[in-house]
């Protein structure tokens, strides 16, 4: 186990620089020039250009950029917006409370809903029940987040008027809930429907197994049997879907955030991306790469806890 622990931390080192340098050069390629957003139409001469770019060390070589950017990191800090001005921290983490909210609310509303439709459906093969959480987890994932938050925008907020279609209600500024109810449920809807089907698949497979067939021969009682032996049993395989959903969820803010004028990390990112702000779309980058292999890595050992069949060395 701590062979593999220790494996794993040196892969995960080695990926994120990797994935850090591909997106850094990508980012140089782009022939964007975040120099002509920071000087304006106005200010803007060869000139002037010139004497920014090596100001800031655009003219110095790529590789140069880039581990001077990682030596920055490693000294706490993160860059500086190179169009707008603003310090990564200042810009980018203060924002991450407000894009959390929606993506924390979304995950815990869509796994209840999900997880209890889906456990139904697999109960009641072929009811009612079953046919309503196919339908929504099609409805679901066939379309992305921010047309379901053009729909309910157009439904509650301008045909009835019920719910603001954007904005944020900062903490202490009175009820935050009017304002947090569509763009939550315009994350939440479509994961919804993912999580709903792969909860039913997985528990109708497992309900074929033999040990549950043996259960049943036993007397056991049927609601005892889909409980204790069906849905835990069904559980490992949902929360890797869950654990990497929130990685998902994060990324799809982006857009529902700009749809929904929400202050958080996606107004940023989209602006920082149409600037070609290297730094902040690079620490935005970092940051989802180091997020994505660590709950890569804790599913693994989630996996070996859980499942004792589970060699981590071999």
């Amino acid at each position: 186990m701590a062979k593999y622990i220790v494996r794993r931390l040196i892969t995960m080192v080695i990926m994120v620089f990797v994935i850090s340098l591909v997106i850094f050069i990508a980012l140089q390629s782009t022939g964007v020039d975040p120099v002509g957003q920071m000087l304006g139409v106005d200010n803007y001469t060869k000139e002037a250009a010139e004497e920014m770019r090596e100001k800031l060390g655009l003219n110095d070589p790529i590789i140069v950029q880039f581990f001077r950017w990682w030596g920055n990191i490693f000294k706490g800090e993160y860059g500086k917006s190179i169009a707008l001005g603003y310090t990564v921290k200042d810009g980018l983490i203060a924002k991450w409370p407000a894009t959390l909210e929606i993506t924390l609310y979304a995950l815990l509303i869509s796994t209840v809903i999900g997880l209890l439709i889906g456990m139904l459906s697999a109960f009641w093969q072929n009811s009612i029940i079953d046919y309503l959480g196919r339908g929504i987890a099609v409805l679901g994932n066939s379309m992305p987040e921010y047309f379901f938050a053009l729909i309910l925008i157009q439904i509650f907020s301008i045909k009835l008027g019920l719910l603001p279609s954007a904005g944020r209600i900062p903490a202490g500024g009175g009820s935050r809930l009017p304002n947090l109810i569509l763009p939550v449920c315009a994350l939440a809807i479509p994961l919804c429907g993912n999580l709903m089907r792969y909860t039913r698949n997985t528990m109708l497979d497992v309900a074929n197994q033999e040990y549950v067939k043996l259960a049943r021969s036993k007397g056991i009682p049927e609601w005892k049997v889909y409980i204790k032996h069906i849905f835990r049993n069904s559980m490992r395989p949902v929360i890797t879907i869950l654990l990497f959903r929130l990685t998902i969820l994060i990324g799809g803010s982006v857009a529902v955030e700009t749809v929904f004028a929400w202050p958080g990390v996606g107004q940023v990112l989209t602006k920082a991306i149409t600037a070609s702000d290297y730094w902040v779309v690079m620490f935005y980058t970092l940051f989802m790469a180091i997020m994505m292999l660590s709950i890569s890595f804790l599913i693994d050992l989630i996996g070996a806890l859980l499942d004792p069949r589970v060699r981590l060395g071999k």
